[in-house]
């Protein structure tokens, strides 16, 4: 007999936490996991998936326009409905969250639907009181949004969780920050028919993203009718009759029906009991991990967001089951978090992998830069005044793609496919030697011969 109930207990039902769950119950673990809220996470239930799916319903804005263009006629302007969009999505998370609990359930993985608190180094406590002794803990708990400028009035502010729910859609929105969760919701929403007010403090959207698609998805935004207002915060929230009254810090008052505050997630450990199991976390709540996703408890691992390692819901998945390989699998495999793909899903949408050029030209003594902007073919009939863009940057000294960036229809799945490219080194001579698939926007990834910069470190 085990002198511990189990052998693993993953707090937290994400993805990571469920694929470490599943994977280690493979490998003959018993493993019990807790969720207080509903199977499937951040990404499944108020994340990535909803959102996705709120990015396709905006996009029909679009479609209807072009269609003209192709020779269709609607009979009668389209007239969208917020709460069937609404309770579709409803359906969808359902029927996925269901299958995550189905996931679990015939790996022989014990569900326990409650909060689970750490309360030592091998023991969780439930929230009906019982205590499960565990060798192992893994803490998959995500993150949550960070209502933060915290100034008067905060409480009559949202989060992007409570926004995909809203019984009544808001026709005048704010959106207060310019991560990709605020760049995306801000194009949804204006598409779908709302006024958007879009504040930050910073002079420009999607910090830490390369400059010229940062420009680019800005100038997208603003022509679907963003109105953004750069180097500004709100100081004061008021509740009026006409609706929430904003006072901005540059002096303006903005009225509007709803405030949504999309300034960043942070690792949602506050009251979990790290601290007293002896689990180091840095300034923000992260729980500090190495390589292999081991705490400085030998008994306690992390995965995903609680990390604030690489806040993907992929790089969490991958995550999970690298531990479950590694801890009851006998296997050793480390999470390689270089040269990930990523999108954000603005129409037109970004997808992107590897450096951008800033980093570039700070990491490498000579760098080149191809690129290419041009009309998509889709646009030349409808009308639509749209631009893609591309970026190739290359290590000049070696000739390696360093990373590749795109902002135009479908960047996501190019970007997908470029990450295998990128991650298995390919030079700029092996992108010039593939054969152009005609006619694509993707082909002009292969077919962007001239250089359009050359940066010399020091020069």
């Amino acid at each position: 007999m085990s002198e511990f109930d189990v052998d693993l207990f993953v707090i937290g039902g994400g993805s990571g936490g469920v694929r470490a769950a599943r994977i280690a119950a493979g490998h003959g673990a018993k493993v019990m996991v807790a969720e207080e809220y509903r199977l499937g996470g951040t990404c499944v239930v108020r994340g990535c998936v909803p959102k996705k799916l709120y990015v396709y319903a905006s996009r029909f804005h679009d479609d209807f326009e072009d269609a003209a263009g192709y020779g269709w006629t609607l009979p009668a302007k389209p007239v969208f409905d917020w709460n069937a969009l609404t309770a579709s999505k409803e359906k969808e998370i359902s029927r996925l969250s269901g299958l995550y609990r189905q996931t679990l359930e015939k790996a022989d993985v014990a569900i326990v639907e409650q909060r689970a608190l750490v309360s030592g180094p091998n023991a969780v406590k439930l929230a009906d009181g019982r205590t499960v002794t565990a060798k192992h803990i893994l803490v998959a708990v995500g993150a949550s949004p960070n209502l933060e400028p915290a100034v008067p009035g905060i409480q009559h502010a949202i989060s992007s969780s409570e926004l995909f729910d809203l019984p009544v859609f808001p026709k005048r929105l704010m959106i207060v920050g310019g991560g990709y969760i605020a760049v995306e919701f801000a194009g949804v929403f204006a598409r779908l028919g709302a006024r958007v007010e879009q504040v930050m403090r910073a002079d420009n959207v999607l910090r830490g993203f390369d400059g010229d698609m940062r420009a680019g998805v800005r100038d997208a935004l603003a022509h679907a009718g963003v109105k953004f207002h750069f180097g500004a915060l709100p100081t004061t929230i008021e509740k009026t009759a006409d609706g929430l009254r904003v006072t901005m810090s540059k002096g303006e008052d903005l009225v509007v029906d709803q405030v949504v505050v999309a300034t960043g997630r942070l690792p949602h450990t506050r009251g979990l009991g790290l601290e007293s199991a002896g689990v180091a976390m840095d300034a923000v709540g992260a729980v500090k991990v190495d390589g292999y996703s081991r705490t400085n408890v030998a008994s306690i691992y992390a995965v995903g967001d609680v990390t604030n390692r690489l806040n993907l819901t992929p790089v969490a998945i991958r995550e999970g089951h690298a531990f479950a390989d590694t801890v009851f699998g006998g296997k050793d495999v480390r999470v390689d978090h270089s040269n990930v793909a990523t999108a954000v899903f603005t129409t037109p949408e970004l997808g992107t992998v590897g450096l951008t050029e800033e980093q570039a030209r700070e990491k490498f003594d000579i760098v080149d830069i191809y690129s290419a902007g041009f009309r998509p073919m889709k646009a030349t009939l409808s009308g639509r005044a749209e631009r893609t863009l591309m970026k190739i940057v290359v290590d000049g000294a070696t000739d390696r793609v360093l990373g590749v960036h795109i902002l135009g229809h479908e960047a996501g799945e190019m970007a997908q496919l470029l990450g295998i490219a990128v991650k298995m080194g390919a030079t700029k001579a092996d992108f010039d030697a593939t054969m152009a698939v005609h006619p694509t926007a993707a082909e002009e990834l292969v077919t962007m011969r001239a250089r359009s910069a050359r940066h010399v470190k020091g020069v």
